[in-house]
């Protein structure tokens, strides 16, 4: 496995990132905790998970799959580097009361206790807002943050669905402020969508911080869907349905795929390895539901796409390119 420093910090993290998003709704607490063993023996060391996973009446079971796994010691805990996110209202459904949801000082506050007590843990490494709040000024925001990093609580912070501005704004505040600011955007951002590299890629780069991709295979579209279609292996639904209902969208998977096997790769491989390649990203997200889908991430981390696929890519997928040239002249 390969490492970087997330971000402009001196903390080393995996090049792949363990999504856990899927562990509680459709993968099994057994089956989970595998999978999060095999990404441990194969060096992953950076885990992702939210506190609202696991979703409606189940909201925060995903952390405490966690932090079951945490129980069984080996190490499994100093290994790992933790990151989950706060933002979600997580109260039960038919029981929210204000100030359950967001980011003002209160909600960070009970919202960082009750992950801690699923997880199962003293801190969280990297905590993350899920979404901007726009009424909470930073102010009292980074205020809350300081007094968690103080405690021991969290170490550092992050974002996630933000856009350019905002991650100026807040890093701005945090520096007036003395405080470090956040290290991290977790942001949608694939071949197919690349609207991330008009302006929230370079205030990443800008201030510092290291950049998740999620998503990488675009709901399943990058990862080969049409010769899955093909071979009856699966069946397309949700948002990759719609999407390969448009003619030209379905062509430029087809042709995305045709790359892929002029080159001799596999498409979700590709994908992820195309990422890796890419500014100010630290490691994409990568949410398993089986050890063979956590296997052919791995492939990733190993894989050296040449120039010629590059091209081809931005031939299929162009971007929008950077701002302001995106928009304007």
């Amino acid at each position: 496995m390969d490492y970087t420093q997330l971000g402009r910090t001196g903390l080393k993290v995996s090049r792949l990132v363990l999504g856990t998003m899927n562990f509680g709704p459709l993968t099994d607490e057994p089956d989970a905790h595998a999978i999060m063993d095999a990404a441990l023996d194969a060096g992953v060391n950076f885990f992702d998970t939210a506190n609202v996973y696991g979703w409606g009446e189940n909201k925060g079971r995903t952390e405490e799959i966690i932090g079951t796994w945490f129980a069984q010691g080996g190490g499994r805990r100093d290994k790992t580097v933790l990151a989950t996110k706060v933002y979600g209202n997580m109260a039960a459904d038919g029981d929210a009361w204000p100030n359950h949801d967001r980011l003002s000082a209160v909600n960070i506050r009970r919202a960082v206790d009750a992950s801690l007590r699923r997880l199962g843990t003293d801190r969280i490494d990297l905590y993350q807002f899920h979404h901007i709040d726009r009424n909470t000024p930073w102010d009292e925001i980074w205020q809350a943050m300081d007094v968690l990093v103080q405690q021991g609580k969290i170490l550092y912070v992050g974002s996630s669905n933000f856009p350019g501005w905002n991650i100026a704004r807040a890093n701005e505040t945090a520096a007036r402020r003395g405080s470090l600011g956040l290290v991290s955007e977790q942001c949608l951002y694939n071949p197919a969508e690349r609207r991330a590299e008009m302006e929230v890629i370079p205030a990443a780069e800008a201030y510092g911080l290291g950049v998740i991709p999620w998503s990488p295979l675009h709901g399943g579209l990058l990862g080969g869907v049409l010769r899955k279609e093909q071979e009856g292996r699966r069946s397309t639904s949700g948002r990759a349905a719609d999407a390969l209902a448009d003619p030209d969208e379905r062509a430029r998977i087809q042709a995305y795929e045709d790359l892929c096997d002029k080159h001799d790769v596999a498409p979700g491989e590709a994908t992820l390895a195309w990422l890796l390649t890419r500014p100010a990203v630290t490691g994409p997200i990568v949410g398993p539901r089986t050890r063979e889908q956590l296997d052919s991430a791995l492939r990733a981390v190993e894989l050296e796409l040449p120039q010629e696929f590059l091209d081809g890519v931005d031939e299929i997928f162009p971007g929008p390119g950077p701002s302001p040239e995106a928009f304007a002249w």
